[in-house]
């Protein structure tokens, strides 16, 4: 590239051999052992337990997210299916109208996060995932992921709660393990995805006009992302 690279973000961990954290398990920075944990079928996903239907627990429960390795791979291929029959770029252009309405509609400010990054990718998806209301899930799915990863506050999750029988009741029928699969999309798509915007929005005026999204983008992926961990717990 012939700009000036990003800078990484702050918080950054200093990369070098794994460390073990007594008590709690292992950090892993270099690209290499990344790679290793992440490819290893011994390390496994956190598996969450299953929930009464309808809920964030089940949602939880059911999702190839949180899914064990007897689990993880036919649930992971709903997702994938759901996602095939989609065209990035038809996708890629409905989120620039959509983005062409937010602007006209801002006038001289605009809350890049709360109108666009938080808003336009959930729409657009839910949207061609069939949902009934395409902008009322944006809440919705909002809502489920802040209570998504354990540890939520009871109101939090009760929120959640809701928000999981407001999508259901907007997506078109499937078996439950389906639905699930087909809305936990929209979640994963929801928090990451307005950080990559986010972090992207930063550095895109510094940035010279020849330079193409996807280096750009590419680049706060490498240096500044929106997930910075992941967990994975060794199963032998």
């Amino acid at each position: 590239m012939s700009w000036p690279l990003i800078a990484p973000a702050p918080d950054t961990p200093p990369c070098g051999p794994p460390v073990s954290h007594p008590g709690t398990g292992w950090s892993v920075t270099r690209h290499t052992d990344v790679c290793a944990v992440l490819a290893d079928p011994r390390c496994a996903v956190p598996s969450a337990p299953e929930g009464r239907p309808g809920t964030l627990a089940w949602l939880r429960g059911t999702v190839s997210r949180f899914s064990g390795p007897d689990r993880h791979a036919d649930r992971r291929a709903i997702g994938v299916a759901a996602l095939a029959g989609l065209d990035p770029a038809e996708l890629r252009a409905a989120a620039a109208r959509r983005t062409e309405v937010e602007l006209d509609r801002a006038g001289d400010r605009l809350d890049v996060m709360a109108r666009l990054a938080r808003r336009v990718p959930v729409e657009v998806l839910a949207g061609w995932l069939g949902l009934a209301d395409p902008a009322a899930a944006v809440p919705a799915v909002a809502a489920v992921a802040a209570a998504y990863h354990p540890g939520a506050e009871p109101a939090v999750i009760r929120r959640a709660d809701r928000a999981v029988e407001t999508l259901l009741a907007m997506a078109p029928p499937a078996p439950p393990e389906i639905a699930a699969n087909r809305l936990g999309l929209l979640v994963q798509a929801c928090d990451a995805t307005a950080g990559l915007i986010g972090a992207a929005a930063r550095y895109v005026l510094a940035a010279p006009e020849a330079v193409p999204t996807p280096d750009l983008l590419g680049e706060v992926l490498r240096l500044y992302p929106p997930v910075r961990a992941t967990r994975r717990l060794a199963t032998v």
